[in-house]
């Protein structure tokens, strides 16, 4: 008998497990630091120009002693750029340091922000960038996202003449429309006028027609003669 109600107790007990298993895990994905460089994690930068990295962190749980760095990738080899920690939330980051020339920190972590300025770029300075973070509340994950440098000469004119005759078209079109809607209006509007006169002069000639006694209208009954 025991040994049936243990047996009884397994299902019950590997659906707690189960459902244990399922709140860790949305848990622990609630709380999971998020390292972002922006919608368009690429840029196109003219040589010689200042050029600003960004990149912002978020964590649902906060932070405790977040370690972030930016690192380079040459030809596969990751190069530290900068590195340093934020203590708490919104605490400003302690031990920076500057692996690189002509690299400043403009961040501020009072609004979560770790970006990093290159000054005067280069065309070296093309590549990608890493900015890499790690909160010990997550025991131990880490997080990065990528973003994209280019340098150039001269920033490229872009070509809008398909556009220019797209939206030509579009608004020749438009034009056409509406002049039409305009004489249509407009003749709709003389036809009105043209058959309210009509109907005008239609009852102007009913009645010239009965006081004139023509035909088709009501005739004065003559007097009956008497008789001698």
């Amino acid at each position: 008998m025991e040994i049936l109600r243990s047996r009884s107790f397994l299902p019950e007990r590997n659906s707690i497990c189960l459902v244990l298993i399922i709140m860790f895990s949305v848990y622990w994905t609630a709380e999971a630091l998020e390292m972002n460089t922006g919608k368009v994690p690429f840029l196109e930068a003219v040589n010689g120009s200042d050029v600003l990295l960004p990149c912002t962190y978020i964590s649902c749980i906060g932070i405790d002693r977040l370690y972030f760095k930016w690192e380079y990738n040459d030809n596969g080899t990751m190069v530290k750029v900068m590195d340093s920690v934020v203590p708490t939330d919104h605490a400003e980051p302690v031990n920076k340091q500057i692996y690189r020339e002509r690299v400043e920190f403009m961040g501020n972590s009072k609004t979560n922000n770790v970006s990093i300025m290159i000054w005067n770029v280069t065309f070296e300075d093309a590549g990608q960038y890493t900015c890499f973070g790690k909160n010990p509340k997550e025991m131990g994950k880490n997080h990065s996202a990528i973003f994209t440098l280019s340098v150039v000469e001269e920033l490229r004119v872009v070509d809008n003449t398909l556009t220019k005759i797209i939206v030509s078209c579009i608004g020749g079109c438009i034009a056409l429309l509406v002049i039409f809607m305009l004489l249509k209006n407009l003749t709709l509007f003389v036809l009105a006028k043209l058959e309210e006169k009509n109907k005008e002069c239609l009852v102007s000639s009913g009645i010239d027609n009965t006081e004139n006694g023509l035909s088709g209208t009501k005739a004065t009954p003559k007097p009956t003669p008497k008789k001698p």
